[in-house]
């Protein structure tokens, strides 16, 4: 992977894109509405995602916030159209080729590494995108909240089956039945983060990690595992252990085993080869 590699940002208005060596940086930007989600913001969230998959120069991203939120929701103005019979079910999230407004898990899909970088409120469907990343890191103070109940809702998207999965049944039921503000330390002693860090090292320190993914970690591997991960909660063991099993057997073969034990042996960085998603 090139060191060197850095793409000046763009943006789909409401979402900005960049890439430094490697490392896509995806930050949600309605910084006045602590970045709470409408319809554009949702197309250019996924339109990020899928450029950052198809891009082989990108190992992993990161998604975070503009300002003092990450996502503080559905935004409030869809919400009282929705509550009062004028706006749609879905709240604009934003519909493409496959149908991605009903796909609130669609980061899971992603054959690469998502890190979210949780900078300030994360509420609601906020908080369901932030589940939805493989993994999570908080800053300091960060305020989190399902708020689903208290809005006469039920567990969206798929966070009643992922949240468990995270933190346990008893934690994920205490965050989605009660919803309740907790802050970034009970976050991370429940399992919902893995790191919390200073808000101003926040961002430098989801991108080093993911750098270090990219840096370190074969892509095509990295995307078997999520997959596995994922794909293997639901699946018997002995189904697990099969599918496991061939997949080993077909990394035995693969030039990147080669290359991970030449390069440990020579001491010096693996260069692997890049994975894009499926067209």
């Amino acid at each position: 992977m090139s060191g060197d590699t850095h793409e000046q940002p763009s943006s789909h208005d409401a979402v900005l894109y960049e890439v430094d060596d490697g490392v896509a940086i995806v930050t949600l930007n309605r910084p006045e509405r602590l970045n709470a989600w409408t319809g554009e913001l949702g197309t250019g969230y996924f339109d990020a995602l899928d450029r950052a998959a198809a891009d082989p120069d990108v190992r992993a991203i990161v998604v975070t916030g503009a300002g003092r939120g990450f996502c503080a929701g559905a935004d409030m103005d869809n919400l009282q159209g929705i509550s009062s019979g004028q706006g749609a079910e879905g709240r604009g999230t934003g519909d493409g080729p496959r149908l991605r407004s009903e796909r609130h898990d669609y980061a899971l899909t992603v054959p690469k590494p998502v890190v979210a970088a949780i900078n300030g409120a994360c509420a609601g469907l906020g908080f369901v995108h932030a589940m939805m990343c493989d993994v999570r890191f908080a800053a300091e103070g960060a305020k989190f909240t399902s708020a689903f109940a208290r809005r006469g809702l039920i567990a969206e998207h798929g966070v009643a089956w992922m949240l468990p999965r995270v933190v346990g049944p008893s934690h994920a039921l205490d965050i989605l039945m009660s919803g309740r503000v907790f802050l970034a330390s009970e976050a991370k002693e429940m399992g919902v983060v893995s790191r919390v860090v200073a808000p101003d090292e926040l961002l430098a320190e989801a991108v080093s990690y993911a750098r270090d993914l990219g840096r370190y970690s074969a892509p095509w591997s990295m995307a078997q595992i999520k997959r596995q991960v994922w794909g293997q909660l639901d699946q018997a063991r002995t189904e697990a252990l099969e599918e496991s099993n061939a997949l080993m057997r077909e990394s035995l073969r693969r030039p990147d085993f080669k290359e991970g034990v030449q390069s440990f042996v020579e001491r010096r960085d693996p260069n692997f080869e890049p994975v894009v998603a499926d067209a």
